[in-house]
């Protein structure tokens, strides 16, 4: 496999339930998201479903960034 494949197969965006608003809203990272190859759309790859709260899809920052996903 090459570095290019890698890179391709790594989750472009993270998915996150948010409870609560502003500082006082608590980030739980649920998934993952890819870019289709076409361009048009994206894959999710849920390892929870929310029942409560709003969904997030956050581009990735940093690799080494667990939790929190920050303000909006």
């Amino acid at each position: 496999m090459t570095n290019k494949t890698n890179e391709t197969n790594r989750p472009t965006h993270v998915i996150y339930q948010v409870l609560g608003e502003g500082d006082k809203g608590h980030w739980i990272r649920i998934g993952a998201a890819w870019a289709n190859r076409d361009g048009k759309g994206f894959n999710l790859k849920f390892d929870a479903y929310p029942i409560s709260g709003r969904t997030v899809i956050r581009e990735v920052q940093d690799e080494t960034r667990d939790g929190d996903g920050g303000q909006e």
